[in-house]
């Protein structure tokens, strides 16, 4: 695997391993670019480093009505981890000349040396978490916030949920 210029594969504070940054990144810069293996939902593979993301439309942006497809994270990108928090964001376009998805993360603030990458994994309610980001936010289990997926929480889970007044319930 190439070397991510800037970061560092690390043991993380949050889960594991993590990355880190080795040199300053701006609010909106691409910080890296993943590489992966493209599924269909029907597909049978082991989806735990897989991101999920909207199926593409003829002009390879997002269309809600196209199935999800799932992305293997095969590089550094799988030992990013979730913040409730996160300090990066992901996109993705299907990229018809390459024949290939192309998926990048990018600061959503100004990252400092020694920083560790999150970004937020926004699990649906059926699949959530329990999340030890420690994020002052932190909403106790990694899951999306929309009041749909919430409802969907395992009852066994619905004790670890930390919502503030005010965010989605």
């Amino acid at each position: 695997m190439p070397h991510l210029t800037g970061l560092r594969v690390t043991h993380s504070a949050i889960h594991g391993y993590g990355v880190i940054t080795t040199r300053r990144f701006a609010k909106g810069e691409l910080v890296l670019e993943g590489d992966g293996v493209l599924y269909r939902e029907d597909d049978e593979f082991d989806d735990t480093y897989a991101l999920v993301l909207p199926g593409w439309g003829a002009d390879g942006g997002d269309d809600p009505d196209a199935p999800a497809v799932y992305y293997d994270l095969i590089d550094q990108t799988r030992w990013i981890n979730h913040s409730c928090e996160p300090n990066t964001e992901i996109d993705s376009r299907y990229d018809h000349e390459r024949g290939a998805l192309r998926a990048w993360w990018v600061a959503t603030r100004d990252l400092e040396p020694g920083e560790e990458l999150t970004y937020d994994y926004a699990f649906v309610g059926a699949l959530a978490q329990p999340c030890a980001c420690g994020a002052a936010a932190c909403r106790g289990l990694i899951v999306d916030a929309d009041p749909e997926e919430l409802a969907a929480v395992p009852e066994e889970l619905r004790g670890h949920l930390r919502l503030a007044a005010g965010r989605a319930a």
